[in-house]
């Protein structure tokens, strides 16, 4: 059985999870965040599914609920669990906390292991290669894992491990992370992903409730606890991980989308001509709901007035009228008028782009109407005082329910030219 924890509130992300939970925030057009976990278990084989869920889930929930229906007369279901307080007046404190306040769901379908993943991450795994790991060392707990620079390892739980794979030590988001012996530079970090013998799952995180000293917290308590008792907890390496008809560039790619950096390069790996996650890989699918809407239209073929995209993807609704697209991501009924010209930019459902527009590395949120003229993503303290949110890397953001003043049509229209002889 599969236990997604599925109600991290997502602050990084903010403010793409102003309005809705972080796994349900849209990706590589038509995708939403959660659906790559979803693909992973049905791709593997496991068609039991309970996601656990909690702030602002109400998008997520009709996301799943829409786009995922199973089969029950063959015992398949992805259930949405909320929180629901049945140990007690307090939302989950934590990830073990939230399988604690959810082990009537273990009682009942009486699995004999649980894969606890996340429901936040960009990567494709057949989990099946992972199941046969943690039988074949008889493990209680098996982490799947990925190596990760060290400038980078305080943001991980990082693990030790001896030469048989089994986990010596773990160390959540240390100041100072082990590197991996041999591997000067690198140091190996858990992927938030774990395999549990069900009646291991059901005893660790019950005697954790107990503890009033804990922070119930997978990485912080119940990994470093098993391993004090030598209990027998096991490293699997992601890097081994083989799918169908993937390419040797794809192995081992996973990306924590963790905040605005990291979630816009994820979706720039996409755009690529050989993408590091291929998404149009029929032996590994990626299914996610699908709107009903209309092919995608190119119009105007007038020298500077070219409807055309390169190095992007383009959804069905889109109409590109006369603008220039580069390098660019664009979800469902997206509208770009004339002369408009997006570079690096991820524009989600149903925006309207004027004409004239200019867009820069920018992240343009759901139905949000961008007038002509406008530019964004070039001055940086012009588009934070206009309320727009600029990561330190240079990502500008633009909210849901933004308005924007047009500019002058003066400041963007092309000035004739003076063709008088002097």
């Amino acid at each position: 059985m599969a236990m997604i924890l599925a109600g991290g509130e997502g602050r990084r992300l903010f403010p793409l999870t102003q309005e809705r939970a972080k796994p349900a925030v849209p990706f590589g057009a038509k995708y939403r965040i959660i659906d790559f976990v979803l693909n992973n278990f049905i791709n593997s084989e496991i068609y039991r599914i309970k996601i656990l869920t909690q702030f602002k889930s109400d998008s997520l929930n009709k996301h799943v609920s829409r786009g995922w229906p199973m089969s029950p007369i063959y015992g398949h279901y992805i259930d949405l669990v909320p929180a629901q307080m049945r140990m007690g007046d307090s939302w989950f404190v934590g990830t073990a906390d939230a399988i604690h306040q959810n082990l009537n769901l273990i009682h009942d379908e009486q699995p004999e292991k649980v894969c606890v993943f996340g429901s936040d991450h960009i990567y494709k795994m057949d989990i099946r290669q992972m199941v046969h790991f943690h039988d074949t060392h008889n493990a209680e707990l098996t982490i799947a894992a990925i190596p990760v620079p060290v400038d980078k390892a305080s943001a991980f739980g990082i693990i030790r491990m001896d030469g048989d794979y089994r986990v010596i030590g773990f160390d959540e988001k240390p100041d100072k992370p082990s590197e991996i012996p041999g591997q000067p530079g690198w140091c190996l970090a858990s992927m938030g992903n774990y395999i549990f013998e069900a009646e291991t799952l059901v005893e660790v995180v019950a005697t954790d409730a107990l503890d009033e000293t804990s922070q119930h917290d997978f990485g912080r308590n119940i990994i470093i606890k098993m391993i004090t008792e030598g209990r027998r907890v096991y490293v699997y390496d992601f890097h081994t991980n083989v799918i169908p008809g993937a390419t040797d560039v794809e192995r081992g790619y996973w990306r924590d989308v963790g905040d605005l950096d990291a979630y816009w390069e994820a979706n720039m790996d996409l755009v690529s001509i050989t993408p590091i996650i291929n998404i149009y890989n029929p032996q590994w699918p990626i299914r996610t709901y699908s709107y009903q809407a209309p092919p995608t239209k190119y119009v105007h073929n007038e020298a500077e007035r070219i409807g055309f995209a390169t190095e992007s993807i383009v959804s069905d609704g889109c109409i590109i009228s006369g603008g220039r697209i580069s390098r660019s991501v664009l979800s469902p009924y997206v509208r770009v008028n004339s002369y408009a010209v997006i570079e690096d930019s991820i524009i989600m459902h149903g925006v309207k782009i004027g004409r004239y527009a200019k867009l820069k590395k920018v992240i343009v949120d759901k139905n949000v109407s961008l007038p002509a003229g406008v530019e964004i993503g070039f001055d940086r303290t012009a588009d934070e005082a206009r309320g727009f949110f600029v990561s330190p890397g240079g990502v500008t953001v633009v909210p849901k329910g933004t308005v924007i003043d047009p500019p002058a049509e003066s400041d963007y229209l092309p000035q004739p030219q003076d063709l008088s002889l002097n």
